[in-house]
């Protein structure tokens, strides 16, 4: 059989739209598609998800339509290495099956949250042909929206860095999904405004998305914060009030710190991701809520596991898609693009017209650590745009005066010390032995002496402190 397309790129078109057959069947079970190939499809066969990609990756922003043939041949681990292929933007997915596999339960859920259609094989082509078509015409849309949307990142999220790209992939493949999501990352990196942007993208869109941060309500109200509470369940219940996960019914339910969630309230949690349902505080009714969880949380989770802090059942229930929000200080030049971002959003605000930011503002916003992230970061250029004297940001406005002094190393300056470092520790290694060292960095005994005097390091003979080792 041919694989991704050897015999039919000989008769391609480039005008053609593009079908991936993904196949495994027997000999009588393969579909031979030539009528579709003389509607004007370019067909590729492929095997595995591995030749899919490869497919996928040559020409990204062109739309695939892709039938995947799921009567036989492939088993559920070979169907678990399509996530990637099945999240991608530029294709449209069909799945093709005997009517028998709608019983199989991972069947459906792959049919349900990643294909356009599905169809009962052998069926006629002409019926063929509109559904794959229709997948097409999906995947055309999506490649559009995604070369309208690129510089803005996933849902108005700012970013082009290569974590922010990871991440904004991630996040539109848990949109797909109604599984948990956990999102791990430092306080300010905006944990919340990607949790939101998976509940626009989901299913869940047109109902509540309901947040509830567990570190700022003390522990003595998390409990009737959560579940609600029945009129006289204590004093002060004057009146029935719904809880937030009743409020999030149909919808999202975003926990925002959950590391700060006590043990009683987690275990309430607990019994209701297992049961569907809640009772309201005072109440001995089980209420069914159907909501789906974003939780997040600047601590590390697994730490507080291990010391007893945080429920490991309740963890696994909560981490089925984990997320890592990555810190602005390694998101490169996504830092100018926020402080861009935040220079136009708040320019109106202060008292004279800017023109950007001088080159020492530059330096001072690669340079800082950015403890509080993009949070930190827009809120220092509001308070330079109404600060600033000049028609340009200072890094005197944006309070990092810190970086006017410490300029950053020079190519040679990294260099040099690289290579002090290296002969450090390769001196501690071999106990001073030049001969040694020499050999295990690669260089002469010349050289590395020449190196050693060039960066003020010296090695003594264990017998003689006084005196250099150049055995």
């Amino acid at each position: 059989m041919p694989i991704d397309g050897t015999q039919e790129a000989d008769v391609a078109n480039v005008d053609a739209r593009e079908l991936i057959y993904v196949t495994r069947g027997g000999a009588g079970r393969v579909l031979a598609l030539g009528g579709l190939q003389q509607l004007g499809w370019n067909l590729r066969r492929a095997p595995d998800a591995r030749s899919v990609l490869r497919i996928l990756q040559r020409e990204p922003r062109r739309p695939h339509a892709a039938l995947l043939d799921l009567r036989e041949g492939f088993t559920q681990q070979d169907l678990a290495e399509f996530g990637s292929a099945l999240s991608a933007g530029n294709v449209g997915w069909v799945a093709g099956i005997d009517a028998r596999q709608l019983d199989d339960a991972p069947v459906r859920d792959l049919i349900r949250d990643y294909c356009y259609d599905y169809l009962t094989l052998p069926c006629p082509e002409a019926v063929l042909n509109t559904v794959i078509g229709h997948a097409h015409g999906m995947a055309g849309l999506a490649c559009e929206r995604g070369d309208a949307t690129s510089e803005a990142g996933f849902d108005g999220m700012i970013g082009e860095s290569p974590s922010m790209r990871t991440l904004c992939r991630t996040l539109r493949k848990a949109a797909l999904t109604e599984a948990p999501v956990f999102i791990a990352g430092e306080t300010g990196t905006g944990k919340e405004l990607a949790a939101m942007a998976v509940h626009r993208h989901s299913r869940r869109h047109a109902h509540p998305f309901v947040a509830i941060n567990c570190g700022a309500i003390p522990h003595s109200l998390i409990q009737s914060e959560l579940f609600g509470y029945e009129r006289g369940a204590f004093t002060g219940a004057q009146q029935r009030k719904l809880g937030r996960i009743e409020m999030a019914n149909s919808g999202t339910l975003f926990l925002d710190e959950i590391g700060d969630l006590p043990l009683e309230s987690q275990a309430s949690l607990l019994r209701f991701l297992q049961q569907g349902s809640i009772e309201r505080l005072g109440g001995h009714e089980q209420i069914p809520v159907d909501v789906r969880i974003i939780s997040a949380t600047h601590h590390d989770l697994d730490v507080a596991v291990a010391e007893g802090r945080f429920r490991a059942d309740l963890y696994h229930r909560l981490c089925v898609l984990r997320l890592q929000q990555p810190p602005l200080r390694e998101r490169g030049s996504d830092i100018d693009r926020i402080a861009e971002y935040a220079l136009q959003r708040y320019s109106q605000e202060g008292h004279r017209t800017l023109k950007g930011f001088a080159p020492c503002a530059r330096q001072a916003l690669h340079s800082h650590t950015w403890p509080g992230n993009v949070r930190e970061l827009i809120n220092r250029v509001r308070q330079a745009v109404v600060m600033a004297e000049g028609r340009l940001i200072t890094a005197a406005d944006l309070h990092i005066e810190s970086a006017l002094t410490t300029p950053p190393p020079t190519l040679d300056e990294v260099r040099d010390a690289a290579t002090r470092a290296a002969i450090e520790r390769s001196l501690h290694r071999n106990r001073g032995r030049l001969v040694d060292v020499a050999r295990e960095l690669g260089v002469s005994r010349v050289t590395l002496y020449r190196l050693m005097l060039r960066h003020g390091l010296r090695a003594h003979d264990p017998e003689s402190p006084n005196t250099i080792h150049v055995a």
